[in-house]
């Protein structure tokens, strides 16, 4: 369709519609790609309220000669969301669950509902829907039916389309129509309307009548193999009228896999299914893929309701990702495959025939073992970051999507892969290989860099090759993910000039005037055409201050982003983007950013560019939490790339007066350490924080009456300080002049304990430079640090640090920032000897050098909440388990991302209101619930101040507990 635009029309649609119509540059550019290698910019976005507002949309649509690009939450894996028309995105308003239907098991959903969402709002009435692709936690129902998602249970489950039972859509020619079962009487009736409805009607039924025997010999579902190639043509063929027992005349199935491209649904009535029984999960682990592969018709035959491969490739991936190797505990031996099997039933009986397929198992395939998994989330939380995990492999050369969709019987698997195999080392390419092999599904993905011309003719050799190789196994090109705009120029291929010619005949005359999703299913354009990578400028080796050598670049590290959007969470699901969580807005995830970045780093002038204000905006409100360093499973490091890039840009604009002042914080603190009370004075007027724009309703840090350095020096050691050896303390900005009752607890805990304590002079990490962006400021404060450090990790001594966010800088910017040589040496040193408080605690307590009995019973409840960077970069258990040392204490855990603070981000005046609510989302009502007594345990200096600004409430640092819980020893 012809795009014809301009600023008038679009003024016109907004003001015709209650939802939003975004038309600026930052807008298209969040929306430029998905979870496929494509990206092109969109004429704008939409985001409608309501059924009225699609209506009015398709007529201005259709005026304007406008395509509308159906979006929900964008993690298409072959391009179904990318286009140059309007993106209609019913993520935003249209996520009403409207009705549940307990007793006829039924749920009225709007197609922006998320699928976690809405089994959770489902599961007191022990009821769910069904399907479970990997993405759960952000997919939603429209996006579900677009692409007839399944997931790891499709053996039991199928997929959306065999769970939904009707839909209300709103037709090319802005008709709302229902569509649901029918009688044959019914469907007769629907055959003679002389409406667009009725046409639709016609063109379907007609197709299937013409070419019935064709339909059921080329679509490989009637062979068992899942398909979502073309229009489910196959699915009416197998039913009523043709089949008089089969299943009714229904279109609302037939819309589940045709991507937006026949109407726009705007409501689906849903089938639901009861939660499942109990369930145990088999990992057998085999010493070769090819053994594997030769399990699976066999493991078939003990009736699983999963069967799942992972290779060695996303197995070594997920031992050595930060998030996943807490999941990787069940992993026996370096198998070259592992099958993880589900099987469901009733205890006893399942117990039974849980032995019987480990006996199977053990008969041979290289099955070296097949243990019952403890934890099975552990397992299938490895499973469902393959994706993730495969693109945050450092470098360029990427395991890309193309081929990944492709099936064949189970009993050609072994055979199968051995011709993939075969052509991959024609091309000397290697191949990852995992997936739903219990449905004969692989996602194969070849490693290549489409940066390089020389592998985008690799890539189209390969897809052009490989079809002809499924099309020799009578097997599917799109078995889960659907074609889009990278499988369908290969459709005819595969089903044959008369299946082409009948999904066109559907395709007209549902949308004459190619208003949905043009180029998708049909008529695509080039396999290459707008590839991510060609969007890049052909720049010179891009100027950074940071080494992003394991990146391959600054430009790799941007590419680590699939579009997967692991990072569009819900409160109490991690830590990771905090401001999503409130805002609910693309721009504010870790995808959007990374998007937007990405783009304006292949732009000219790259980071400091024309549109480099867009990505200040983007990066507004990143918090620098560090949650997506390690929950995204591909690793993007978001904080470190904003400092990159604020940095870079402030060089190019200036540096704002407040970053002046936030730099000169630890110089400032120590002047007002010698007058602290006439220091404290002044910051409490009102004009300090006028000046540097920080919100008057923040009280700014008071400094401490005498320093940590003048308390230490009025003390005498502990008689019994030093015989389990000595540690160093590293006192921090925040320790010395703001907390130093937190440092004295540490000192006295640490010596009574038995260790000898040295304490270095005061030092900065240089956290707060890092956070405005000032690298070259924050490469000055390592430097000091690292002089005075070194030697002590030179000798092997603990390096223990109060002060997440500080102490954890020297494990983490502190490696990338200093440059190679001597500076970075010592930097690696002194980072395998840094070690919060609760992590030396923890680990001393393991090798029983610290024990329970050195505290008292004394009976205590604790809620807990995790600093974000020790979350991210430490985990949260060596804090719970330092805590649970004091044997009386019962310990919760707050289930709360970041608390909204981050350092000098909730004192900004712009950011106030936002911090606060990000911090009312889990933590400060979990502080404000608890009963009487309890006492609030928050490691990090920002969070105690955030949860004494929210609830009135003083929470403690571990060091601070435990120092009161310990006995005389």
């Amino acid at each position: 369709m012809p795009q014809l635009s301009s600023n008038y029309s679009f003024q016109e649609l907004s003001k015709a519609i209650q939802g939003e119509v975004l038309t600026d540059r930052l807008s298209r550019m969040l929306y430029a790609t998905d979870a496929s290698p494509y990206q092109q910019l969109p004429l704008g976005v939409v985001r409608p309220r309501s059924v009225e507002d699609c209506v009015v949309l398709i007529d201005f649509a259709n005026r304007h000669r406008i395509s509308l690009i159906p979006r929900a939450a964008g993690t298409s894996l072959a391009g179904q969301c990318v286009g140059e028309g309007l993106v209609v995105d019913v993520s935003r308003h249209l996520t009403k669950v409207l009705e549940i239907d307990v007793q006829g098991r039924r749920a009225r959903v709007q197609p922006g509902v998320v699928l976690d969402g809405l089994n959770e709002q489902l599961r007191p009435s022990g009821l769910m829907f069904a399907p479970d692709p990997s993405t759960s936690s952000r997919c939603q129902i429209g996006g579900m039916m677009g692409n007839n998602a399944w997931g790891l249970h499709s053996l039991r489950d199928g997929t959306t389309r065999d769970h939904v039972l009707a839909v209300k859509a709103v037709l090319s020619d802005g008709s709302v129509v229902g569509f649901g079962p029918l009688s044959p009487g019914e469907l007769e009736a629907k055959l003679a309307l002389n409406s667009l409805e009725g046409k639709i009607y016609r063109a379907v039924v007609e197709a299937v009548e013409e070419q019935r025997e064709v339909i059921l010999d080329r679509y490989p579902s009637t062979r068992g193999i899942p398909c979502n190639q073309g229009y489910p043509l196959d699915l009416l063929a197998q039913g009523q009228p043709w089949v008089s027992d089969g299943r009714p005349f229904n279109l609302a199935p037939f819309f589940c896999g045709s991507e937006g491209t026949l109407s726009l649904v705007v409501e689906a009535t849903l089938k639901l299914v009861p939660l499942p029984k109990e369930r145990t999960l088999i990992g057998a682990h085999f010493s070769s893929l090819e053994g594997a592969l030769g399990a699976v018709a066999m493991v078939l035959e003990h009736q699983p309701v999963a069967v799942e491969l992972l290779d060695k490739t996303i197995l070594d991936l997920a031992r050595s990702n930060p998030e996943q190797a807490n999941n990787c505990a069940w992993i026996e031996g370096a198998p070259a495959a592992v099958l993880l099997i589900e099987l469901e039933g009733d205890g006893g009986q399942l117990q039974g025939r849980g032995e019987a397929l480990a006996g199977a198992l053990g008969g041979g395939n290289g099955c070296y073992g097949a243990p019952v998994l403890p934890f099975p989330e552990q397992a299938w939380a490895v499973r469902r970051a393959g994706l993730g995990l495969l693109m945050g492999v450092a470098g360029k050369r990427k395991a890309v999507t193309g081929i990944e969709d492709t099936a064949v019987a189970v009993a050609d698997l072994p055979q199968y892969v051995i011709q993939v195999r075969t052509l991959m080392a024609r091309y000397q390419v290697d191949c990852v290989i995992y997936g739903s092999a219990g449905r004969g599904l692989l996602h194969l993905r070849p490693k290549l860099d489409l940066e390089l011309v020389e592998d985008q003719a690799r890539f189209q050799s390969i897809m052009t090759q490989m079809v002809e190789l499924v099309k020799a196994f009578r097997g599917v090109f799109s078995a889960k993910h659907g074609d889009g705009r990278l499988r369908a120029s290969f459709l005819e291929t595969l089903l044959g000039k008369e299946i082409i010619a009948l999904l066109r005949r559907i395709k007209q005359a549902a949308d004459p005037h190619q208003c949905f999703n043009p180029g998708k299913i049909l008529e695509p354009p080039p396999l290459l055409d707008s590839l991510r990578t060609q969007q890049e400028t052909p720049l010179g080796p891009t100027l950074s201050f940071l080494d992003w050598s394991k990146d391959q670049g600054l430009r790799g590290a941007g590419a680590r982003c699939n579009g997967a959007a692991v990072c569009l969470k819900g409160a109490g699901q991690g830590t990771m983007c905090p401001s999503y969580r409130v805002t609910q807005e693309e721009q504010h995830g870790t995808r959007g950013r990374a998007n937007v970045f990405r783009q304006v780093l292949a732009s000219p002038g790259g980071l400091t560019g024309r549109d480099s204000p867009l990505l200040k905006e983007a990066l507004d409100l990143c918090l620098a939490c560090k949650g997506c360093k390690t929950e995204c499973p591909a690793g993007v490091d978001m904080a470190l790339m904003k400092a990159e890039f604020l940095q870079q840009y402030q060089n190019r604009y200036g540096l704002p007066w407040r970053a002046r002042a936030l730099s000169q914080f630890q110089r400032l603190a120590w002047l007002g350490s010698f007058l602290p009370a006439v220091a404290n004075g002044l910051l409490a007027l009102k004009w300090p924080r006028r000046a540097l724009k920080l919100h008057p309703q923040r009280q700014l840090p008071t400094l401490a009456h005498r320093t940590f350095s003048s308390q230490l020096r009025d003390r005498s050691p502990h008689a019994h300080g030093g015989h389990l050896g000595e540690v160093v303390l590293i006192n921090d900005l925040w320790t010395e002049f703001f907390a130093p009752q937190i440092g004295m607890s540490a000192v006295n805990c640490l010596e009574q304990l038995g260790y000898g304590v040295t304490v270095t002079p005061w030092l900065s990490s240089g956290r707060i430079q890092l956070s405005q962006g000032l690298l070259t400021h924050a490469q000055e404060r390592f430097q000091e640090a690292i002089t005075v450090l070194y030697p002590y990790a030179a000798e092997g001594k603990p390096l223990i640090g109060l002060e997440p966010s500080e102490l954890l800088t020297f494990r983490d910017e502190a490696l990338v920032l200093l440059p190679v040589g001597e500076s970075r040496r010592r930097a690696e040193a002194i980072a395998g000897k840094a070690q919060l408080f609760e992590e030396f605690m923890a680990r001393e307590a393991a090798v029983g050098h610290i024990h329970p009995s050195f505290f008292d019973d004394r009976s205590r409840r604790i809620l807990v909440h995790g600093h974000c960077h020790g979350k991210a970069l430490a985990g949260m258990q060596p804090l719970l388990d330092t805590l649970a040392l004091m044997r009386g204490a019962v310990i919760e855990a707050i289930p709360s991302g970041c608390c909204g603070m981050a350092g000098a981000f909730g004192y900004e005046q712009e950011h106030y209101e936002l911090s606060l609510r990000i911090g009312e989302l889990v933590l400060l009502p979990a502080v404000r619930r608890a009963p009487a007594g309890t006492l609030v345990c928050a490691p990090g200096i920002s969070c105690r101040t955030q949860i004494k600004d929210g609830t009135q409430v003083l929470a403690y640092h571990p060091a601070e507990l435990l120092q009161k819980a310990l006995l005389s020893v």
